[in-house]
């Protein structure tokens, strides 16, 4: 699809950093390419992990008509979360983009920011006469809660309580992310810094769809949660990348159709090793084929002495689960390969949002067991809309319980076994695809997107 005009809107896309950040952005980017934009991307040096540095190389590559903007940030020399570090050191970077983005030619028409970093950049391009918009890397869920967060700690003085939404509901002290729990924390400034500046966005991008997240998204366009917050516009589900093939894809070739689980826990999440034993435990009594994508490391960084599989889960473990036609792999794999083969039946997931809507797009039905941060706002995401199930009172990161193998084994069986849950997942992807058809919600709210950049 491309405009009869002969200027098309030239948009620069702004990522942070981590996979889930950096994964949708640059599928935001390859679906404006397809759309006719002129698109460039802003890649910041040094990254925080190799399998950042290794997608922005693959995806340039099969991109080559998105310009690249490359960027020096200076590293915080601080202890902490890495992750947190390196959105602080972009945070404090804007003056640095600046003339570049003056400089580009075509001259750029609007810059899309991660949401992490609307505080500081949002204030400085605005005043270059660029249009800002926001893109939301969570649910529309978690952005009713971030854009309300504000007003409840104001209200409240403390966020160690439950938290109600207006026209969203009451969510539950919980399901809050955890470290929003300690104002002293960085994220926690970060965060509350990001959702007041939200206010001066043009308006706000977020991977989601209507029939996904009905409520909340009427709620945010309503004004009902925040008045006058900014339009917030569906585009849901992004455009898959594909952008290499996964070793398993032999593997699940050989399976029977719907006949594997699928666990993965995302790019930077590790349990215990005494977690890890039990899930093994679990799926291999749940009497399924698993595909099993193990990391033992929170930080996808090469390190000196990473933990052998056989170290973790024992020899006759991983001798009786090859034995039974299961697969164990560690490291990075392409996800989106594995959630649309026909084989995989189900998704054991921590449910960072972009699993919820690769599963969403490919109904494959969602057995939740969120770790951190956003990842119990989208766990509700998935039981409410019918595309799987969620133990509420499982551990999450940082928590001392420990979920037995037994306790696993019964719900992946009925994952997999449930008729409602294996019927409601496909009508899930059914409007997931509506959603992006030609006449669809997010399509239409793409459109009117870039027809509001050129004019």
């Amino acid at each position: 699809m491309a405009f009869s005009d002969d200027e098309p809107p030239h948009i620069a896309l702004l990522p942070s950093a981590g996979m889930g950040h950096l994964t949708p952005l640059c599928q935001q980017a390859a679906t404006l390419l397809g759309y006719g934009c002129k698109v460039s991307l802003i890649v910041f040096h040094p990254m925080v992990s190799s399998s950042e540095s290794h997608f922005i190389t693959t995806f340039l590559s099969s991109f080559p008509s998105i310009h690249s903007i490359h960027l020096n940030i200076t590293p915080l020399n601080a202890p902490g979360d890495p992750f947190f570090l390196q959105f602080e050191s972009i945070r404090r970077s804007p003056h640095l983009l600046l003339p570049l983005l003056n400089s580009s030619s075509p001259r750029i028409t609007s810059l899309i920011v991660d949401m992490t970093l609307a505080s500081t950049f949002l204030p400085v391009i605005s005043s270059a006469g660029i249009s800002t918009y926001i893109f939301f890397t969570s649910s529309a869920a978690m952005l009713s809660l971030c854009a309300y967060f504000p007003t409840h700690i104001n209200a409240r003085k403390i966020s160690t309580c439950d938290m109600e939404i207006p026209g969203v509901g009451v969510i539950p002290k919980v399901s809050i992310p955890p470290l929003l729990h300690n104002p002293d924390h960085l994220f926690t400034t970060q965060f509350i810094e990001n959702s007041l500046a939200f206010q001066q966005a043009s308006g706000i991008l977020i991977n989601t769809f209507d029939d996904l997240e009905p409520e909340a998204l009427m709620a945010l366009n309503n004004g009902v949660v925040v008045p006058g917050f900014p339009r917030v516009i569906p585009v849901g589900p992004l455009k898959q990348l594909f952008l290499k093939e996964t070793s398993a894809l032999a593997w699940l070739d050989a399976q029977p159709e719907r006949s594997v689980v699928y666990v993965s826990f995302g790019s930077r999440t590790a349990m215990s090793v005494e977690q890890i034993r039990e899930l093994g435990v679990g799926l291999e009594r749940s009497g399924f084929r698993f595909l099993w994508v193990i990391k033992t490391k929170k930080v996808d960084k090469e390190e000196e002495q990473v933990l052998e599989l056989e170290e973790v889960l024992g020899e006759e473990f991983m001798e009786s689960i090859k034995a039974k036609g299961s697969m164990v792999v560690r490291g990075w794999v392409e996800q989106e390969v594995i959630l649309k083969h026909e084989a995989v039946g189900g998704f054991v997931s921590h449910c960072g949002w972009n699993s919820v809507m690769e599963a969403a797009l490919y109904g494959v039905p969602v057995l939740a067991w969120p770790q951190h941060g956003d990842q119990k706002m989208n766990a509700g995401v998935v039981k409410r809309s019918g595309l799987g199930m969620w133990v509420e009172e499982w551990s999450w990161g940082g928590e001392e319980k420990l979920v037995k193998g037994e306790e696993i084994a019964k719900r992946v069986k009925e994952l997999m076994e449930s008729t409602t849950v294996q019927s409601s997942a496909p009508r899930v992807a059914v409007k997931a695809m509506n959603a992006i058809a030609e006449r669809g919600s997010s399509r239409k709210g793409l459109t009117e997107f870039i027809a509001k950049l050129k004019v």
